[in-house]
């Protein structure tokens, strides 16, 4: 059954918003730490307060692409301080927890659409990205490091940018395997995601990442803690690829 558009009832309590968000929240299966025990239930929060200013699912998605955009642009051009590194982590911990109020938002209300989830998309690739990219200018411009770790937020832009690529095509591609067959495109699920395994693949939340930059004013901390996550992440996304490959091998034209 469809969720009952939180228009119909205007008056809701903030409470009351929060609980309907939550029957609307899409499985956490393979979730990753962060993102579900922090930034989904915070989103749920922000996505509620969102509703009662009668704000969309695309002006929070503007608002999360603003923050995050701030916080990229201060990381590279502002000198690592700890100062710095509080200010840009909390941006971009704020900004990526609007990026899951605008989804909850929209699945509640019934108002997503093409484009909504087209703007969501563009905005989370082009984080993806720059953030690294902002990394490398603030390595450069700012870190007396030798030049072979300018190489790193390179491989990390890469490994980053590669692993969203997958993930959306993965995505797309088991859809349209189950709209061929006729099954539901996203198949609902109640099933807790095992907390092992969002522990395991916690270094791959960019949730995490957000949160590392509160070391950015210690580079002697921040710089192995950064590295070694890229690390992490280009081994997730090297098992990842080969399950998404066998599973996309399952399909049938």
């Amino acid at each position: 059954m469809a969720p009952r558009p939180l228009t119909d009832s205007p008056a809701e309590s903030h409470r009351e918003v929060v609980h309907r968000l939550a029957a609307a929240q899409k499985s956490n299966r393979g979730a990753a730490g962060w993102s579900r025990w922090v930034n989904r239930p915070a989103g749920r929060q922000l996505a509620a307060l969102a509703y009662r200013l009668g704000l969309s699912p695309n002006q929070v998605t503007v608002a999360s692409a603003l923050l995050s955009g701030t916080g990229i642009a201060l990381l590279a051009t502002l000198r690592p301080t700890v100062g710095t590194g509080v200010l840009v982590a909390s941006l971009l911990v704020l900004g990526y927890m609007l990026d899951a109020a605008d989804g909850q938002l929209a699945r509640l209300t019934g108002s997503g659409s093409r484009a909504g989830e087209w703007l969501d998309h563009v905005v989370d690739a082009t984080k993806t990205a720059v953030i690294h990219l902002a990394v490398l200018i603030s390595f450069y411009r700012f870190l007396d490091l030798p030049p072979a770790m300018l190489l790193v937020p390179l491989a990390f832009s890469a490994v980053a940018c590669v692993f969203f690529f997958s993930v959306i095509l993965s995505e797309q591609l088991r859809r349209s395997a189950r709209a061929a067959l006729g099954a539901p495109a996203s198949p609902p699920s109640t099933e807790p995601a095992p907390v092992l395994r969002s522990l395991l693949v916690l270094p791959g939340d960019y949730g995490l990442l957000c949160v590392s930059f509160a070391l950015l004013g210690v580079p002697s901390v921040f710089v192995p803690l950064y590295t070694l996550l890229m690390v992490a992440n280009a081994l997730l996304l090297l098992a990842a690829l080969v399950r998404w490959y066998r599973e996309m091998r399952t399909f049938t034209a």
